[in-house]
């Protein structure tokens, strides 16, 4: 599969045919001007700036990493520069999609807040199957704040143009923030599935081979084997139930741990390494921490 790299704002105007842009660094587009070229056999993109699309209508489907999406209305995708992104429209059918996309390059961020604090809206490494999904009331928020970029934007530049953007654009984020966490409360039914994935695939790894193998899950392994982000499912378990993965991941291991001290007769160097511990230290350690009693100490409870 090849992968076409849109390197900057100028590169990606010219490939959709549009106007020049009106800053090298930052630009607002609407989906209906984009023009798709019929001589361009690639779908599969990767940017060099940040991209927040704010799809009101759109036919195709976009693929994010191994998942596939189908966007209905309202709703808005984050992505990050370097992430490959494919689009797929039916053949012999016009691409066909509207809404805002506000598109921007790392460097205009330079000497402002917002250089490091991009870092830390957790949805730009989302997979593109967490988009935020928006009420009406959410997506006329949004796209007014697009339209007051899109309106300064087509301003004449000047040295104030940089931090009324910026400002705007941090509270375009602000907002999206907002509406991700009020996601992760409405979307009740699809997290309760994710929570049953999750739970089922926890305890078939405890009952594997793996975990003596391997040790503990990782928080990424989890969250590859749901297809999520890290972020995202520590995100989602902490907002449903007030753990983290790992505290989920340490939970289910005391469990078993309790489990194998009270019901066999295994020493606990051999618990230890039957649980995926290389130092029976370490185990007894975690143990005492989690319980507040040694291993032998539990172990005499029962006995």
């Amino acid at each position: 599969m090849s992968i076409l790299h849109i390197k900057n704002i100028t590169e990606y105007h010219r490939l959709m045919q549009l106007p020049k842009a009106q800053h090298p660094l930052v630009s607002v587009i609407n989906f209906a001007d984009i023009k798709r070229k019929e001589n361009i056999t690639v779908s599969s993109f990767t940017h060099g700036f940040y991209s927040i699309a704010l799809k009101q209508v759109f036919n195709g489907k976009m693929k994010y990493g191994q998942q596939e999406y189908d966007f209905d209305e309202g709703v808005l995708a984050f992505i990050a520069p370097n992430q490959v992104m494919r689009i797929e429209v039916e053949d012999e059918q016009k691409l066909n999609h509207s809404g805002w996309l506000l598109i921007f390059h790392p460097d205009f961020l330079w000497n402002t807040s917002l250089a490091q604090k991009i870092k830390q809206y957790d949805f730009f490494g989302y997979e593109l199957t967490e988009a935020l999904h928006l009420s009406d009331k959410e997506q006329n928020t949004l796209a007014d704040l697009m339209q007051n970029i899109n309106h300064e934007y087509n301003s004449n530049i000047d040295k104030f143009s940089q931090d009324v953007i910026i400002s705007q654009l941090e509270l375009l984020l602000t907002y999206s923030e907002r509406f991700y966490q009020r996601q992760f409360i409405t979307r009740k039914k699809s997290n309760h599935r994710i929570l049953e994935q999750f739970e089922t695939l926890l305890n078939n790894y405890f009952k594997s081979k793996d975990l003596q193998e391997n040790g503990l899950p990782t928080v990424n392994y989890l969250s590859t084997s749901l297809n999520l982000s890290p972020n995202y499912l520590s995100r989602l378990l902490k907002t449903q139930t007030g753990k983290s993965t790992q505290e989920f991941i340490h939970e289910k291991l005391m469990q078993l741990a309790k489990e194998k001290l009270s019901t066999t007769e295994l020493s606990v160097n051999e618990i230890a390494y039957s649980l995926g511990f290389e130092h029976p230290q370490s185990f007894g350690k975690l143990f005492k921490k989690k319980t507040e009693l040694t291993p032998l100490e539990f172990r005499k409870l029962y006995n």
